[in-house]
């Protein structure tokens, strides 16, 4: 079953072509490529080609620091929905290198994890499965208003707003 890109609240067209070791690069376009096939590539690539990669489970993101500015999607692969690397995947690319363009979650998301996962930085998510698809479709609302732990997500509380975590004040000797 083909994928579909749900992003900002509704399921939206792709234009990125996701692209194997062995499939021709087309003169232009978008293509999604695996991190050697994209380190490879960028620099041979047509111009009027628009390059994008996919990193899996065991790719080295620093990899990438130098390719950042010119990078506007990095997809990354989950697999399996057990295996949780790509959430720290992501948590290197936006906060030890600053990548601000569109991360897309690829492979086997599901509805309860696209949360976290927004936690993390991902504005982007590949569906294939049925169930999930399903419940976006029908409007279910993936949005967590309140989290426990702080993160350094955008229109979250600060961590000096939650009662909970506030020291009690030291008291006079």
């Amino acid at each position: 079953m083909a994928a579909q890109l749900y992003k900002d609240g509704g399921f939206v067209a792709d234009d990125w072509r996701h692209l194997g070791d062995d499939d021709p690069l087309p003169e232009a376009g978008a293509v999604i490529l695996p991190l050697a096939r994209y380190l490879e590539s960028v620099a041979t690539a047509p111009a009027s080609l628009k390059l994008a990669v996919l990193l899996r489970a065991g790719d080295d993101p620093d990899a990438l620091a130098p390719h950042l500015s010119r990078l506007e999607l990095i997809a990354v692969d989950f697999a399996k929905f057990s295996d949780g690397r790509g959430y720290s995947t992501a948590r290197l690319l936006c906060r030890r290198h600053g990548f601000n363009g569109e991360l897309r979650a690829v492979g086997d998301v599901l509805l309860d994890q696209i949360p976290l996962m927004r936690r993390c930085g991902f504005t982007a998510f590949e569906i294939v499965h049925a169930p999930t698809r399903r419940a976006l479709e029908a409007g279910h609302n993936v949005e967590v208003p309140l989290y426990l732990q702080p993160a350094e997500r955008a229109g979250e509380r600060p961590a000096g707003a939650r009662a909970w975590a506030r020291r009690p004040a030291a008291s006079p000797v």
